[in-house]
């Protein structure tokens, strides 16, 4: 009676892959590119945090629709109403992109960890993989999808770690409402960097096969069970959604004001590490706000690891047609799991070629700043299709906000190349 009768759990409750999705954007990967944002252009970018709220929110919702209409994955879409010539790059390009990513959030959670406890970064890598992997493959979906939400908290420490930076919080709101756009190749290289980690392809995929999932462990197994979608069901969806998102800004925004706050104003431009903007909290802000900074990046990556090997394995699986879920037993989506154990170990033998790390997670969001565009377009595209979708084709709002995403994102990738060959 006591969770019945109170609001807040019951809407807790309610949330799933549109939270899970939002909070695993700000993974490693994205708080690296923060860092470096804030350190290297102080509080110039705060702005986008804002302009791509809404974006983030209908690209995402669309994603989500996609999963209900359908029934299947986004992969799965694919191959079923389109060319094979379509799908295998986008595929390709998932799996690549999203092994280097979660190669490098398992080296950031080392480092992160190794902020606390004095054991060599290298020594931690392994079995940080093996616990992460054992999770998801003997896990049950409700057991990770509740781990994750827990894991979100960590993410709160941004914030408080960015109040006790103690910024100048007028030239914050100067920054946030009042943008000063720079054509250098420094400041656009670092917009589409923050546009591809907050608009990232691995998102679009996890969070349609995570809808499928969700109907899955509602009983509904078959795909044609699975197809269209409730007003109620949409409803919910689009509340997930939006809180998942806001979320994730509201971090992203505070990791740039910390990094801005601290890194910017003593000079350290160019960082190595996310850990590096934990270190530098502590003469500006006390050893509290960098344990704060430090515990976030640990839940950040373990929360984003299983979703960027989850997403690379539900593309493969699904354009093979392989049995696939983090429901599913070992034996029965051997290849599905087979897919994340690889991805991770892939992931980890990046960590030991010598490659840094912060580097390999800024130009992982570049990349996906370019690709995302392009498979913009596909996901534009499939929500309109009445074969896919059925009655629940995009709206005019929500197409009129979907291009606007595609043609930001196009605009900002070609304003890259052009300040790089100048």
């Amino acid at each position: 009676m006591r969770s019945k009768n109170n609001p807040i759990k019951n809407f807790l409750n309610r949330l799933g892959p549109g939270l899970i999705t939002g909070a695993s954007d700000d993974d490693p990967s994205g708080i690296g590119t923060y860092s470096q944002a804030g350190a290297a252009l102080g509080y110039a970018t705060l702005w986008t945090a804002i302009m791509t709220l809404p974006l983030m929110i209908v690209v995402q919702h669309i994603c989500a629709k996609i999963g209900m209409c359908s029934g299947r994955g986004l992969a799965g879409v694919l191959k079923r109403y389109y060319s094979k010539n379509l799908l295998y790059p986008v595929v390709i390009g998932l799996v690549i992109a999203n092994t280097i990513n979660a190669g490098a959030d398992i080296a950031a959670i080392a480092a992160a960890i190794n902020m606390f406890v004095p054991i060599p970064i290298a020594a931690m890598v392994i079995p940080i993989a093996i616990a992460i992997v054992v999770l998801q493959i003997w896990g049950s979906y409700r057991l990770i999808m509740k781990i994750f939400k827990w894991l979100t908290l960590s993410l709160f420490a941004y914030v408080i770690a960015a109040f006790l930076a103690k910024p100048d919080w007028y030239a914050v709101a100067k920054a946030t409402f009042l943008p000063q756009i720079s054509f250098t190749s420094e400041y656009i290289t670092t917009i589409v960097a923050i546009l591809g980690t907050t608009i990232s392809p691995y998102l679009f995929f996890w969070e349609a096969s995570e809808e499928v999932e969700e109907e899955k462990s509602e009983g509904r197994k078959d795909v044609n069970a699975r197809r269209g979608a409730t007003d109620v069901e949409i409803k919910k969806e689009k509340i997930d959604t939006v809180v998942g998102m806001l979320f994730c800004n509201v971090v992203f925004y505070f990791v740039i004001v910390s990094a801005g706050a601290t890194l910017h104003v003593t000079g350290q431009t160019n960082i190595q590490s996310a850990t590096e903007a934990a270190q530098a909290l502590r003469p500006l802000a006390g050893n509290f706000a960098t344990v704060l900074f430090g515990i976030g990046l640990i839940g950040a990556g373990l929360l984003a690891i299983p979703v960027l090997t989850g997403s690379a394995a539900y593309a493969v699986a699904e354009t093979f047609g392989w049995p696939s879920g983090l429901d599913e037993k070992p034996r029965h989506a051997k290849k599905f799991y087979g897919v994340i154990a690889a991805s991770t170990l892939v992931g980890v033998l990046i960590d030991f070629a010598g490659i840094n790390p912060i580097s390999a997670l800024f130009w992982t969001a570049v990349i996906n700043g370019v690709v995302a565009p392009p498979l913009l377009v596909v996901v534009m595209l499939v929500a309109n299709n009445k074969r896919v979708m059925g009655k629940r084709t995009n709206g005019i709002f929500t197409n009129i906000v979907g291009w606007l995403a595609a043609a930001v994102m196009f605009a900002a990738a070609i304003a890259m190349f052009v300040t790089w060959g100048s």
